[in-house]
């Protein structure tokens, strides 16, 4: 989980540079998903959420050189916080 505060007027340049920034990404060994979202009570928080099937393989999707100069940039950008987290339960209908 990745958080980025991007300002109102700045969310539609921000949009296709994170498009970007995934479309390097889903080409990475081991990709599985990536959804955003844009929070409804603060609007100028927005969330990227990749999943991987492993974090090995996530650190590794960093290294590539399209990556560094696509998604890597964008990446930085991000709230300083922890943001690999591994699942403790998954609840299922």
């Amino acid at each position: 989980m990745i958080r980025f505060r991007v300002a109102e007027g700045e969310q539609a340049e921000f949009a296709v540079r994170l498009e970007a920034a995934v479309d390097v990404l889903r080409k990475q060994k081991g990709f599985v998903a990536a959804q955003t979202g844009r929070n409804v009570d603060d609007p100028e928080l927005i969330a990227l959420n990749l999943e991987w099937d492993s974090i090995g393989n996530y650190r590794r999707a960093l290294s590539p050189y399209e990556v560094k100069v696509t998604a890597v940039p964008l990446l930085s950008q991000a709230i300083d916080e922890p943001t690999a987290y591994e699942d403790l339960a998954e609840v299922l209908p």
